[in-house]
């Protein structure tokens, strides 16, 4: 496979990050601590539906308790918040994770605060933002954190790095930047309005592709060498892409992730590191 780039084996990480989970949370077993997930979901989503299934199936497997709380999609914001209090007080419980995106009568900011920002593992709690941007990280979104790990085992230079984020997000653009710029990245945010997006891409030595738009970055705008970390799922005739054009990106990159088997898996073993930081540092 001469001249092509390293596949950053996501599977084979998160079964890592797992196993140090376990040891944690067995930590915690003997100070009579068991870690607790609680998890959200309104409505029959398809997509969120598979990936809470994952992660009870995660929980089983790093001795963390899960709480699975299945609303109707005609639950209203009322009673929503409502368990999301009953949540917060409840001791058992250290995380707490209501799957996005909620029904269109829900306002998903409205929920999210309501989370105690010491069990919102999800990391989206502007509490939790703001610890992230003023450098002093507790509870970090879960995409981006599996990233960085991805990009640790891939062993990428990241001080003094051109990095490109494509993609503005709350739960994977925002804070990825937030977190590269932590390791003496030279960060560039682009969006659905950045200016010619191709001759950004093409300086990056590290790109972190997050926007949910299928072959969206074309393989010949990759630096030679660069690693690419692509965060996109989609899915076109069967089959699941992500927003690099695969191919012809991975024989001019030095490492890159697959689609999928790359940063999925990541996203649910760091919700898993999640937990059990909160557990460890619940009051």
């Amino acid at each position: 496979m001469s001249g092509m780039a390293t596949l950053i084996d996501g599977k084979e990480l998160a079964k890592q990050v797992r196993g140090e989970v376990a040891a944690r949370t067995a930590r915690l077993g003997e100070r009579g601590i068991r870690p607790g997930l609680a998890v959200v979901l309104v409505g029959d989503d398809p997509a969120s539906a598979i990936y809470v299934r994952n992660k009870t199936r995660a929980c089983k497997k790093v001795g963390i308790e899960h709480f699975d709380h299945p609303l109707s999609a005609t639950t209203t914001q009322h009673e929503l918040l409502e368990l999301v209090q009953q949540l917060n007080r409840d001791p058992a419980v250290h995380g707490i994770l209501v799957q996005l995106p909620l029904p269109s009568h829900i306002d998903s900011d409205a929920v999210v605060h309501a989370i105690d920002p010491v069990k919102d593992v999800d990391g989206l709690h502007p509490t939790n933002l703001g610890h992230l941007l003023s450098g002093s990280p507790r509870l970090v979104p879960c995409t981006p954190l599996g990233v960085m790990r991805l990009l640790e085992r891939a062993d990428t230079p990241l001080q003094g790095a051109d990095a490109v984020v494509v993609g503005r997000s709350k739960l994977v653009g925002k804070p990825m930047a937030a977190l590269l710029l932590a390791r003496h990245c030279t960060v560039t945010i682009c969006h659905s309005r950045t200016r010619d997006l191709e001759q950004v891409i093409r300086r990056a030595d590290v790109l972190v592709a997050a926007v949910g738009r299928a072959g969206l970055v074309q393989g010949s705008w990759i630096k030679p060498g660069a690693t690419v970390i692509d965060v996109g799922m989609n899915r076109v005739e069967d089959q699941l892409v992500g927003d690099v054009e695969f191919e012809p990106a991975a024989r001019r990159a030095r490492a890159i992730t697959p689609v999928p088997g790359g940063v999925g898996p990541m996203t649910i073993a760091m919700l898993m590191s999640n937990t059990a930081q909160a557990a460890e540092t619940a009051r």
